[in-house]
Parts: C-alpha cells; sequence; structure tokens
C-alpha cells in the first residue's frame, strides 16, 4: 500500500527514478510526469535554515523570491515578480488560503525551515488544480513523523536583533506516528520601524488504520506581527546614502492562519480512494505601505474556510500501465472585508514623503462575502509502449461569490485631507457572481534510455478575480467615475492562460540536469481604460502577455568531497496588447521582469564531518516601467552557510549573506517619474547551536 507519509516524500537529487508528488497529488516518477518540477529537499531546508524563502526558492531553476517585509515576498515564477494572485501555495497538497481570499505573501504562514521538502510546478497547474495556478504552484510537504522517538531544538542569534528558536520532535509505535515542531522569532529589523516577530508549529499525526488504510491528521498554525517599513522604498540619494530611513513607520501587518487537515487514504488492490476535510482561518489587519501616498487605507480581511478534496484512482497495469483518477474538490469561504479611509500627517512630498501618524477618517467598505467552489477533474495516464507514457486531464471549476453589502448605494465620499483629494468609494448591491472554467492539459514522457528522458506538454490555467477585485475597487474622483469602476470591477471575467513546453532531463556519469523551454501566454488579463463615449475609467479584461524562456538545473560531485549545483533561467516577458488610461505598451517589455535568475552552490562535505557552502545569486537587470524608459541594474550576491558537529549530540551552524556588503534593492520602480528602491540587507550573520536527541 501506498502511505499517506509516503505519498509526501521529497527526492533527495534530480535523478530519473525521483518520485514528486505534487503533478497528481501522490507518488509518480519524475520521469513520467510531463512537467517541470523542481525540488528543494527537506534535508537542505534543515541544513540550510533559511530565515527567508528567498534563501532557498531561488535553487529552483526559474524561480525567485524578494523581501518586501519580514518573511514577506513577491514571486516570480515564468512571470515577473508581482503580487498578483497568479501562483496557489499549498501546504501537503491543500491550498493555504481559499481563491477567494489569496495573499501573495503566504509563505509566511508556513514554517518553511522545518518542513519536509518542496516542490514547486512551473507553469500553469495541472488539471488536478484550479484557480490561481498560472506561473506556478508551490507545495511546501510536512516532515513524515520518525518511527522511534526523537528531538531537537536549535538556538540562533544574529544581526539586527535576530532571535529564533525551532525546536521539534517526535515518535513511533506499529500503529501511531508524531511529530510537532515550533518556531519562535524575532528581528528589530535593519531599517526604522521593521521589527518582526512570529510564532508558529505544526503538529502531525499518521495512523495506520490497517494494512489498507492510512489517516494523516496535521494542525498548523502562524502568528506573524510585523512592521511593514522594510520595503519602504527610498530615493536614490537615501538609497545610496540612508538605507536604513524609512518612510513609513506607521505601517503594519498582523497575520492569523490555523490549518486542520485530516487525509484518509485507502488502497485496495488497484483501487485507491482518499478524502480529505480541511478547516481552515485566516486573518489579516493591515495598513498598507504600498498606497499611502495615493488611498490610504487600513484593513481587516478574514475568512474561514471549509472543504473537502476527494480522489479515487484505478490503475490498469495489464492494459498499457493505464491509470485513471477521478476527483472533486469543494470549498466554501465566508469572510468578510471592512476598511477605513485615514488621514495622515506627512511631511515632504512624493517620492520621499515621510509618514508621522494618522487619524480614522470614514468607513468606507464593510461587507460579507462567501466564496464557494465546487470542482470536478479527470486525469489519465497510459503507455502505449514501454518508453512512451502520455498524460491528459480536465477540470471543470464552479465559483462563486455572495455578497452582502450594509453600506450599498451611493459611493461613499472621503473629504480631501493633507496631500490627498477628495475620494469616492464605488459599492456594489448584495449579488452573487459566478464563474465557471473548464482546464485541459495533453502531456507524454519519453525514456530515451535508463537514465534520460523528454517531456512535452500543453496546459490550460485561469484566475478567477479575488474578492478585492470584485467588491473594492479602485477609488473615483466624482460619484459617476466610482460608480463606473465598481460596475465594471463586478464584470471582470477569469484571465486565461496558455503554456506549452519541453524539455529533456537525466544523468551522465553523475551529472544529473533538466533543461526546459516554455511559452505562456496569458489572456484576458485586467487593465484600467477609458471608456471613450463616458471618458471614465473601467477596469476591464483587455491585457495579453507572453512569457517565454529556457531553465537549467544541474548537479554533480566534483573534485574530493565538493559538489556543484546551477539553477539558470533566461526568460522574455512582453506586453502584447496593453492599452491602458495613460498610453499603449503593447510590444514593452513588463517591469520588474529580469531576464536572468541564476543561483550556483558550491558544496563541501566529507562523510560525517562539517558542511561548508557558498552560494552565488544573480538576478539580472529590468525595466522600472512599462514604457521601458529607466532600469534597475540588477544584482550579484555571495553567501557562506557552514555547519559543524561537534559531538554526535550538539552541532554549531553559522552563515552570512551578502558577503561583499553590496547595496542591492530587493525591489525597485518609479514613483511620480523617479526611480525608487527598497535597499536589502546589507552583510548580515546568523549563528547557532543545535542538539539533537
Amino acid at each position: 500500500m501506498t502511505s499517506i507519509g509516503a505519498s509526501f516524500a521529497v527526492a533527495d537529487d534530480v535523478k530519473l527514478d525521483d518520485v514528486v508528488v505534487t503533478g497528481t497529488r501522490e507518488q509518480e516518477k519524475l520521469s513520467e510526469t510531463p512537467a517541470s518540477v523542481g525540488v528543494v529537499k527537506g534535508e537542505s531546508l534543515l541544513k540550510d535554515r533559511p530565515t527567508h524563502p528567498s534563501q532557498i526558492m531561488s535553487q529552483i531553476p526559474g524561480a525567485a523570491v524578494a523581501v518586501t517585509n519580514g518573511e514577506g515576498h513577491t514571486t516570480a515564477i515564468r512571470q515577473p515578480f508581482t503580487t498578483s494572485p497568479v501562483y496557489l501555495f499549498l501546504e501537503d497538497g491543500v491550498p493555504i488560503r481559499s481563491t477567494g481570499f489569496f495573499n501573495h505573501n503566504a509563505l509566511y504562514e508556513i514554517d518553511i525551515p522545518q518542513a519536509g521538502g518542496v516542490e514547486v510546478v512551473r507553469g500553469p497547474g495541472t488539471a488536478l488544480y484550479g484557480s490561481d495556478a498560472i506561473g506556478g504552484v508551490v507545495n511546501v510537504l510536512t516532515r513524515k513523523p520518525p518511527d522511534k522517538p526523537e528531538a531537537s531544538a536549535s538556538g540562533e542569534v544574529g544581526s539586527f536583533g535576530w532571535r529564533r528558536l525551532l525546536a521539534n520532535g517526535g515518535s513511533g509505535d506499529e500503529r501511531d506516528y508524531w511529530r510537532a515542531s515550533v518556531n519562535v522569532t524575532h528581528t528589530d529589523g535593519w531599517r526604522d520601524a521593521t521589527a518582526y516577530d512570529r510564532q508558529s508549529g505544526v503538529l502531525r499525526w499518521d495512523r495506520v488504520v490497517d494494512d489498507k488504510a492510512m489517516l494523516k491528521t496535521t494542525f498548523s498554525f502562524s502568528k506573524i506581527d510585523q512592521e511593514t517599513g522594510a520595503n519602504s522604498p527610498l530615493t536614490l540619494s537615501d538609497y545610496q546614502n540612508n538605507p536604513t530611513k524609512n518612510y513609513v513607520p506607521i505601517a503594519y501587518r498582523k497575520v492569523e492562519a490555523l490549518r486542520l487537515v485530516s487525509a484518509y487514504e485507502q488502497e485496495t488492490g488497484v483501487d485507491l480512494f482518499s478524502v480529505t476535510p480541511y478547516v481552515r482561518h485566516n486573518s489579516m489587519d493591515l495598513l498598507a505601505s504600498f498606497s499611502l501616498n495615493s488611498d490610504p487605507t487600513v484593513y481587516n480581511d478574514e475568512n474561514n474556510s471549509f472543504g473537502v478534496m476527494t480522489k479515487w484512482r484505478r490503475n490498469f497495469p495489464e492494459a498499457m500501465r493505464a491509470r485513471l483518477i477521478v476527483g472533486a474538490d469543494l470549498d466554501v469561504s465566508p469572510g468578510a472585508h471592512q476598511e477605513d479611509a485615514l488621514n495622515v500627517s506627512a511631511t515632504g512630498s512624493a517620492p520621499s514623503r515621510q509618514f508621522s501618524s494618522y487619524t480614522i477618517a470614514k468607513r468606507i467598505y464593510d461587507y460579507d462575502v462567501t466564496f464557494s467552489d465546487l470542482s470536478p477533474y479527470i486525469h489519465g495516464e497510459i503507455s502505449p509502449t514501454e518508453k512512451l507514457r502520455l498524460t491528459t486531464g480536465v477540470r471543470y471549476d464552479n465559483l462563486s461569490y455572495e455578497l452582502s453589502n450594509p453600506l450599498a448605494g451611493s459611493p461613499i465620499q472621503v473629504p480631501a485631507s493633507g496631500f490627498v483629494g477628495t475620494r469616492y468609494y464605488g459599492q456594489a448591491d448584495d449579488t452573487t457572481v459566478r464563474f465557471h472554467h473548464v482546464s485541459p492539459k495533453f502531456g507524454a514522457t519519453y525514456a530515451l534510455s535508463n537514465d534520460t528522458s523528454l517531456f512535452a506538454s500543453y496546459n490550460h490555467g485561469f484566475r478567477s478575480p479575488s474578492q478585492t477585485q470584485l467588491f473594492r475597487p479602485a477609488f473615483g474622483s466624482s460619484p459617476a467615475a466610482a460608480t463606473a469602476l465598481a460596475q465594471s470591477a463586478l464584470a471582470l471575467k477569469p484571465i486565461k492562460a496558455d503554456q506549452a513546453e519541453a524539455g529533456l532531463r537525466g544523468s551522465v556519469e553523475k551529472i544529473s540536469y533538466d533543461v526546459v523551454v516554455y511559452d505562456l501566454v496569458k489572456r484576458d488579463d485586467i487593465v484600467s481604460q477609458r471608456d471613450p463615449a463616458t471618458t471614465l475609467t473601467q477596469t476591464v479584461n483587455a491585457g495579453k502577455t507572453e512569457h517565454r524562456g529556457i531553465e537549467v538545473g544541474s548537479g554533480a560531485p566534483i573534485a574530493g568531497d565538493f559538489r556543484f549545483d546551477l539553477a539558470y533561467s533566461y526568460a522574455r516577458h512582453t506586453y502584447e496588447d496593453w492599452v491602458t488610461t495613460t498610453a499603449n505598451f503593447s510590444g514593452k517589455d513588463m517591469e520588474a521582469a529580469p531576464r536572468v535568475i541564476a543561483n550556483t552552490r558550491l558544496t563541501w562535505q566529507p562523510a560525517d564531518g562539517p558542511r561548508v557552502q557558498l552560494e552565488w545569486v544573480k538576478l539580472g537587470s529590468y525595466w522600472l516601467d512599462a514604457a521601458n524608459t529607466q532600469k534597475y541594474s540588477g544584482h550579484s550576491l555571495l553567501n557562506l552557510r557552514t555547519d559543524v558537529p561537534v559531538t554526535r549530540t550538539f552541532s554549531v551552524f553559522g552563515s552570512i549573506y551578502n558577503l561583499q556588503n553590496r547595496r542591492y534593492a530587493d525591489s525597485a520602480q518609479l514613483s511620480s517619474n523617479q526611480p525608487v528602491f527598497s535597499p536589502g540587507l546589507p552583510r548580515v550573520y546568523y549563528a547557532g547551536l543545535e542538539a539533537k536527541w
């Protein structure tokens, strides 16, 4: 029987007999997976001890994460760096959040440093996944419980008041296996007013029901409290000469996340049945730094989710190794959005305006919304020959939002205050918005030899509008403008993506490699345009972008106890059809879209000895604006990690990031026609002690 514990295992190295789970939600050979799947194994996470997801995600070709604040992030996987909902974040195959309440910072709701591994499917998700999986699917795996008692604890300190305690332990017997972990982290922040605290934990219990069935139950929680000025962009002068400065010290973000998932799996002969009910709670209080200059508000998003994922799989070993998977996902997520406009006190002018305090001006949104999703899918595989395996599938998504808005009626006016003019916020009447979408896929793998295989695939993905895109439109300068924006937001449709890709992977004399080329086209993207008849701005599905590139991953042992690993990608992201209220950007490169993303690691690790790793991270140049007028030059950083066993029980570890102490930007853009930069960390040090029993 394929146990639930085993079904979430992580591959150790890139070999053709590796097993991955994200493509079909259960174990499958990488050599027979027609998709670009990158893996960061659990062992690497435990040794690297990342303080931010950016420190491990770049180890996967074509994937990059940039720091916003605390453990907040923007992600670039076959897309520019973005906060848009174009990625699906999972824990053990279950979405971290509901589609309707997407959070681009979802990885900070997971205890990454103590996870069992990370799998990334690059590009649109398979037919087994629904909305949001356009740029990629990121599946964080919990650690499998041990079969005998074990425990570990580590304490570490570092630059700028960094302190972290990681502890985990577990045990098992013939029927029950469990593991628990805790993460308590604090940093004072390296810039003014950028402190950060987190408390998180995971409890996993695997129970052998009988020789044919397993039950895996996981409880995860995270509580995060952070000052969000870490991503405060600075003018060029301050970026170069006063990088600790923070223009937005009043900003904050407070997050709570709870997940309880219980997966029952029964395998009888050629049949496997699984059912995974779950409950989730997510809440976020946010005074956003990114909107203070134009639309200062403070808001709370909160939702509870109740869902179940069901699947039946049958193997036909005598019929060309055929496999059929049929399933359905149900998600019901009632939530609420409350938002207040602010009067802010500030000095100076944009983009260097400095904020000092605020008061509540007026409640502008206060609605309840329930997101629902019922999505059946079917997936099939067959091998007409021993070397050729064909895959196909289709998913039907039936999504809806049910809105109850007590503020429905005329737009709400917020009088002018300081540098912010009069604003009008359009309101939607009580309504139900529905979306129906069909997502097909096709793929093939071909084994050229025992060590080499080819794959090719076509995948279609989509992203339905989130609840704030539908019911919280941009403000207008007049009641008519606000009403037009509110009405056009209700008419939004899903964004669609089509991707064709092909790849070659294998190994030659201990040198593993994975090479992929892809072409991804997004249609019906959301653009703000001016209606020629009314001259009012509306939000419409009218954009088209193209994303093309090559991704290369490789690793090999070299002289002595050294190993070299490479993750490299070259991509171009372009506006194919993009006309906004300000200009026609069709044919231009997209902003925040570096063409080159690279990570190389040289590791020295004698058997049972110390581990020393030197890492080089490269981010290429990118445009600061859609008009392609100014560029950020990109950056290269060196990082050093070491782990030294002292005894069988104790080890010491340390790391230095940005060894050369270079000034670089976590993000850069134009603001008020001036370049602004969010400075990345200077040279930082971390050191700690770990004990294992």
